[in-house]
């Protein structure tokens, strides 16, 4: 091994070391189990198959077809859904394939703002403005941190986008979209549910189930409250029954191949097929821990002393919590956490105009809750950002109380134990 190739390895195996002493915080991020990882490094890593199962422009995709019939099928089963794309490579990118999709360059849609929650694939600077869409934002009610339901159907109906597209990165409650996608089918336009940071909780019947309260197309990442490898996922439950919808799916099909992926990232597929498995088996039981902790964390800091959002309806319903710590200063309350090895990430709320100098933390439980910890140890977790944050402490002497707590907790959970995968990963 040469000096560079030697620089690589030694940060990987330190960063690996760290997090392992670390609590990982960031609301986008999650572990995936030793099988769904195993997945990872197999052949599958060095292949290509572009096209469909059966109609490849590759040769050499016999297991690889069976591995991605397998995965649509659990995806399926999973989602309660008849259709499902598991090629997108990232949430972004199945969102970019959808816009392709369904609108054209200079169609109008609607969707949050940034500063308000929105992701920012839905935004005029990222994948909305890559198709070439013209965004116009909804009214929001910045006390309940949602959408403002009359205001967004009246705009709905003056403006009647080409997509009327939902879902957040802030994202704390349920969308109303039983309120709101029955205006936006009578303007014409197709209703889209961004679901990346709650497709999980989704999945665990939690949350919200957006395929069955109007939404044409769920979107999403399958690494967030969903535990699988980074990637992307795209679901509907149009049943390709009457032409127009026969069209409409092969729409959304052509939209992510050749819209905008060619090889789909082989062994990220085959570890989603697991992660999938795994979630139909575990994902109820998960999805209702990790909104137990985010409620128990977001009421011990509440008790604490800090402005922690929507206290006045359970702080939150999802894996997240948000937390003003003063105007502009969410850098740097997130460096200091960081020095004491606590991991979350600034964040920009209802006000903020300066996204590198917001005025908010997004705190995510989904990996504390992947690692077995429950509501007490959420108190502990409360009690180390008031450490850092309000009684100012030393970094390295909360950094020694972190690594005290994170000691019992290095084992994955909610997936498959030695001797079970079988039953799940057997190919029909």
């Amino acid at each position: 091994m040469n000096e560079d190739a030697e620089f690589v390895v030694e940060n990987v195996k330190e960063h690996h070391r760290w997090f392992q002493s670390c609590l990982p915080m960031i609301a986008s991020e999650n572990l995936i189990s030793p099988l769904a990882r195993e997945m990872l490094i197999t052949d599958f890593c060095d292949r290509y198959a572009e096209g469909h199962p059966g109609k490849r422009y590759y040769q050499g995709c016999i297991y690889v077809d069976r591995v991605e019939l397998k995965c649509i099928e659990l995806a399926k089963k999973l989602f309660r859904c008849s259709y499902a794309d598991v090629r997108a490579t990232s949430g972004t990118v199945a969102n970019i394939g959808v816009f392709k999709a369904l609108a054209k360059p200079g169609d109008r849609i609607t969707a949050l703002n940034t500063a308000e929650g929105a992701h920012i694939s839905h935004a005029k600077f990222g994948g909305a403005g890559v198709r070439g869409l013209e965004v116009v934002n909804y009214p929001f009610d910045s006390k309940n941190m949602n959408i403002d339901v009359d205001e967004t159907v009246k705009l709905i109906n003056e403006i009647k986008p080409r997509i009327a597209l939902f879902g957040q990165s802030v994202y704390l409650f349920p969308t109303p979209l039983k309120e709101i996608a029955d205006a936006a089918h009578d303007a014409g336009s197709w209703v889209v549910y961004d679901g990346a940071h709650v497709l999980g909780l989704i999945a665990g019947g939690k949350f919200q189930d957006p395929l069955r309260e109007g939404a044409d197309v769920v979107t999403g990442s399958t690494h967030k409250t969903l535990p699988g490898p980074q990637g992307g996922i795209v679901l509907s439950d149009h049943k390709g029954e009457t032409e127009e919808d026969k069209k409409f799916l092969k729409r959304l099909d052509s939209g992510i191949f050749p819209g905008v992926v060619s090889n789909h990232h082989l062994h990220h597929m085959a570890a989603k097929a697991v992660a999938f498995a795994e979630h139909i088996e575990y994902g109820k039981k998960y999805s209702e821990q990790i909104i137990r902790n985010a409620k128990a964390l977001g009421q011990a800091m509440h008790e604490l002393g800090f402005d922690v959002f929507c206290e006045h309806l359970g702080f939150t319903e999802s894996h997240q919590i948000v937390v003003g710590v003063g105007e502009g200063k969410g850098r740097e309350s997130a460096e200091s956490l960081e020095k004491a090895n606590i991991i979350v990430n600034m964040n920009m709320i209802p006000g903020d105009i300066k996204p590198m100098n917001p005025s908010g933390l997004r705190i995510g439980v989904q990996e504390l809750t992947r690692i077995g910890m429950k509501e007490k140890e959420m108190k502990d977790v409360a009690g180390l950002f008031k450490n850092v944050l309000i009684d100012k402490a030393e970094p390295e002497n909360v950094k020694k109380r972190v690594a005290e707590l994170r000691r019992n907790f290095n084992n994955i959970h909610y997936c498959f134990k030695e001797g079970e995968a079988h039953k799940y990963y057997k190919i029909a």
